[in-house]
């Protein structure tokens, strides 16, 4: 708790890998286009029903596209698509002051090296960036005493499963 409200670096890491390993953080695209797919907009409501369990919490969006074309035009073409995914997120109920389209890396960072069209490379990347200014200095709120209320309850839920098949074991 006491490192959430505090915005202690490696607790935003820990969102970051329990964000990264709970819900897909990538989309795709068709090329040449910020459209997003049917396929990409059930994984951005995967990721709006996982943001939303921390309010507290600020993400980022990045966007990239495949080798083909001139810098220029696949770094405005990255930006749009992280912008789509955020406006996306948005509808879903997501606050603007928590998402954030903040850069395009354009063609700088392929996933697959190929000068060729490769979907894998035009896609966008949502990320835990932080906290939400001031909630890592203010008191805890409703929505976030829910927030770690819940936490504690599923985990008391595991130890206590996990407890009560260990004595089950053992009795057999």
């Amino acid at each position: 708790n006491t490192r959430s409200m505090t915005g202690d670096q490696s607790y935003t890491l820990a969102l970051a890998n329990r964000f990264s390993k709970e819900v897909p953080d990538t989309i795709t695209f068709a090329f040449n286009s910020s459209e997003l797919t049917p396929e990409a907009r059930s994984v951005l409501a995967q990721q709006a029903k996982w943001i939303r369990q921390f309010p507290e919490v600020r993400f980022r969006v990045y966007g990239h596209t495949d080798l083909v074309g001139s810098a220029g035009f696949n770094k405005a073409l990255g930006l749009r698509r992280a912008r789509a995914a955020v406006a996306y997120l948005s509808g879903l109920g997501i606050g603007t002051a928590r998402l954030e389209a903040v850069a395009s890396f354009g063609k700088t960072r392929p996933v697959i090296q190929t000068n060729g069209p490769e979907e894998r490379n035009r896609r966008t990347v949502t990320e835990v960036s932080g906290f939400v200014s001031n909630a890592r200095n203010s008191t805890l709120n409703g929505k976030y005493a829910a927030v770690v209320m819940r936490e504690y309850v599923e985990g008391a839920t595991q130890a206590s499963t996990t407890a009560a098949t260990q004595i089950a074991g053992a009795s057999q």
